[in-house]
């Protein structure tokens, strides 16, 4: 499939585009695409270059920066979302107070700069005035410029015009709120990505080649000619690319030939998954995605990992970015040098499999699995790379453009699962057994079930549980054993006790196996196979009397270890391919009565918020820490004295004991965990609940929860919405932190590719036995 002109489009491209701009209309019950002449006009009425000329002082201080009353230019940019201004134009949300230059912290008053150099500092209100002074007259400058340009201007004209933004205009030209400044006055002349890397992703997916240039006018007047050749507002139209093509992803390349596995695409591909090896580095789910946590997981392979000649700082930054980097919807292609042999989506999180010879792994799904030339944009000696050059994803996207379907893969490997309840699968390989908890009504033994069933059905005949015969159907169910825990359970149901029976006339008591001994018993007789037990409502039981000294065998690493039994006198052990599925209600608050041995052998993590151990973690900009942290101040504000013990836990923000990474995985959480707690704690009071919440999420009105936030392609929405429950979190010492504390590639802190390239050659000069000064 050859790349597209500039300006041109394939017909199946422009056919999904047509129809996604009708199903905009047909969704638009307010008719608010019909009214965006009228909001560009609110804007401009307000914030318009010869308002802002009009204004001087503190006034102007005021109208630009001043977040009270919601009324400033940067609230409008970042978080306006009304019947005056819809949220329509491109979001800007994410990241810290940095890109504003200055900002007024709402405690105090106190104005303070967020330069680089002086982050955090306090200013007077005098240098506060002289800051936004420049910023508006830059503003000025801008829309003088951009008044001059040709309706049809080309791709060199607005080349030409970037760089003379970039040049005189640094205050505010090449910020994201800058670029949404000039959309909002010239809609006609520049698109509303904002984002540079969301203009070249679609046209990337258009098939069409990007500007040579990098910047955030470099692409407009690609999507000026197409707003043109559709005849439609070009928010209208962009609104329409992400409907058809999804949110921007990122494309990355696995070259198995630098692995030192045997076969490894073969074992790829059979177990659904990119992976990398090196198990001597164990489970990295706790790796924080910081530089301290890179660092530390560096430490980790230089001191226990066999790197067969490949280098410390090149097995850290792939089992770094794999595990954390990549994303779930990301693309991944499986090369052998310079042949691709499958490409890949990403569908779930990282996960650890110690027995298989690529440890480390990420579910996909698989979209191809031909064999292509297959670029490497990058000479150089890691094992996954990132595609950032459009000519790496213009040969992928031309690729799918054809692709050839995946066969039936039958090659050994472990079956993976993705979505929910491959997450429950993870937690078992891992742990052995884990607690699925909540508020009421939150599906927890409908997973419970459904993930056993999956898990059983994917191992046992490799295929789903639609698709299952009624005799594999009962198959499964056999390796599923169902119990309730309750006050008067005890360890004769659980594992082994004398029961009363009749015997010819007589009343004798006889030894009887429980329900986990049977099925530990049953479960060593075929272990080739899995067993599951499902406890519902485990902590309504007395936890320590049930499980006796099962405690000491539960433990993955002790697994198949013998203890004595106290009645019968046999020895007995919990088999390897036994799995615990517990499901726990939090509603009663009796968390904290669970036995601490049992809580340390299950998937558990105790409710109480703890906002510091999500560390300087942002996800797609928004600071995890200060997030949590706003929530629960405003569930403290509203519920009163009860507040403190309804507040949200960071364990609602983990993911495999590690803070969430993505915004698919906080999306989950958000729609999943936290809002249905909410609405429990706020006693179906809808206004109350858009209180906490803002009312981008809650209609309080209609009461109900905009659940159409959290459909994949409304990611954007979803984001500015959580972030416009609380604005000033973008301004708080967690926001500055963690943008202060964003990983880069070790490539980039060693200095490019060019550096990497000359301690390279360096290397190749020393002696046998020198050690690398990285």
């Amino acid at each position: 499939m050859a790349l597209t002109e500039p300006g041109t489009l394939l017909p199946e491209h422009r056919g999904r585009i047509e129809k996604a701009l009708l199903e905009l209309e047909k969704r638009d019950a307010d008719d608010r695409w019909q009214h965006l002449d009228t909001y560009y006009a609110n804007f401009r009425a307000r914030f318009g270059p010869e308002v802002l000329a009009s204004l001087n002082g503190v006034a102007l201080l005021e109208r630009m920066h001043k977040r009270e009353g919601q009324n400033c230019l940067m609230y409008w940019l970042e978080f306006k979302n009304d019947d005056e201004l819809p949220s329509l134009f491109g979001s800007i949300a994410g990241g810290s107070a940095l890109k504003f230059g200055i900002y007024q912290k709402a405690a105090t008053g106190q104005w303070m700069v967020t330069s680089a150099e002086r982050a955090g500092t306090p200013i007077s209100v005098e240098e506060a005035v002289e800051y936004a002074t420049v910023q508006r007259d830059q503003l000025i400058e801008g829309c003088m410029a951009l008044g001059k340009l040709s309706a049809d201007a080309t791709d060199d004209d607005y080349l030409e015009l970037q760089q003379d933004l970039y040049e005189r205009l640094p205050k505010v030209a090449a910020w994201s709120w800058g670029h949404k400044y000039f959309h909002m006055i010239f809609p006609d002349k520049l698109d509303d990505f904002h984002n540079e890397d969301f203009q070249r992703f679609y046209l990337v997916k258009l098939l069409q080649q990007p500007p040579a240039d990098n910047g955030r006018y470099a692409c407009a007047g690609r999507y000026m000619h197409l707003m043109r050749e559709f005849g439609r507002p070009v928010a209208q139209l962009t609104w329409a690319m992400q409907d058809v093509f999804g949110y921007p992803r990122d494309y990355w390349r696995i070259d198995a030939a630098r692995l030192p596995v045997a076969n490894a695409v073969d074992v790829m591909r059979a177990s659904s998954v990119v992976a990398l090896p090196w198990a001597e580095t164990g489970d990295i789910s706790d790796t924080q995605y910081t530089r301290p946590g890179r660092d530390a997981l560096r430490e980790r392979i230089e001191a226990r990992v066999d790197l067969h000649g490949a280098r410390p700082l090149d097995v850290t930054q792939d089992i770094f970015n794999l595990a954390l980097h990549v994303d779930e919807g990301d693309l991944v292609v499986v090369a052998e040098g310079g042949k691709g042999r499958a490409i890949g989506r990403v569908t779930g999180p990282y996960q650890y499999d110690g027995e298989s010879p690529l440890a480390h792994q990420r579910p996909v799904e698989w979209l191809d699995t031909g064999t292509w030339e297959c670029p490497d944009e990058k000479n150089l000696p890691r094992a996954l790379s990132w595609y950032n050059k459009p000519a790496g994803k213009l040969a992928v996207e031309q690729r799918l453009m054809n692709p050839q379907p995946p066969g039936t893969v039958t090659a050994p490997g472990k079956a993976r699962l993705s979505g929910r309840e491959g997450h429950i699968q993870s937690v078992l390989d891992r742990k052995g057994q884990v607690i699925l908890y909540g508020p009421p009504g939150t599906g927890k033994t409908y997973w419970a079930q459904r993930g056993a069933e999956a898990l059983l059905t994917q191992e046992l005949f490799r295929k789903s549980v639609d698709a299952l015969t009624d005799d594999e159907r009962e198959n499964v169910r056999r390796h599923i054993r169902l119990c309730t825990f309750h006050p008067s359970y005890g360890y004769e149901d659980f594992l082994e006790g004398y029961r009363p029976e009749e015997r010819d006339g007589q009343l004798v008591f006889h030894l009887r196996d429980g329900i986990f001994k049977a099925l530990c018993e049953e479960a060593a007789a075929h272990p080739h196979e899995r067993f599951v037990l499902i406890i519902d409502e485990i902590n309504r039981g007395d936890v320590p009397r049930i499980f006796g000294e099962l405690l000491t065998v539960l433990e993955k690493d002790k697994r198949g270890r013998e203890v004595q039994l106290p009645l019968s006198g046999r020895p007995f052990s919990v088999p390897a391919n036994v799995a615990v599925i517990g499901t726990m209600n939090t509603a009663d608050r009796s968390i904290a009565l669970l036995d601490t041995a049992l809580r340390r052998r299950f998937g558990f993590i105790e409710l109480m918020p703890e906002a510091e151990t999500l560390g300087a973690v942002m996800v797609d900009g928004i600071p995890l820490a200060a997030w949590l942290e706003a929530l629960n101040a405003k569930i403290v504000a509203k519920r009163g004295a009860d507040g403190r013990n309804l507040q949200v836990g960071h364990a609602y923000l983990l993911e495999g004991g590690h803070p969430v990474s993505t915004l698919v995985g906080l999306s989950r959480i958000v729609r999943d965990d936290i809002v249905p707690l909410l609405q429990e704690y706020c006693y179906e009071d809808y206004r109350m609940l858009a209180d906490i919440l803002g009312p981008d999420l809650v209609d309080a009105d209609a009461q109900r929860i905009h659940i159409e936030l959290f459909q994949e392609d409304n990611r954007e929405a979803l984001r500015q919405a959580l972030l416009a429950m609380a604005p000033d979190m973008t301004v708080s010492p967690e926001a500055l932190d963690a943008e202060a504390e964003a990983p880069m590639d070790l490539e980039e802190e060693a200095g490019g590719e060019e550096a990497v390239a000359e301690e390279l050659a360096e290397e190749a000069t020393e002696p046998a036995g020198a050690e690398s000064s990285q």
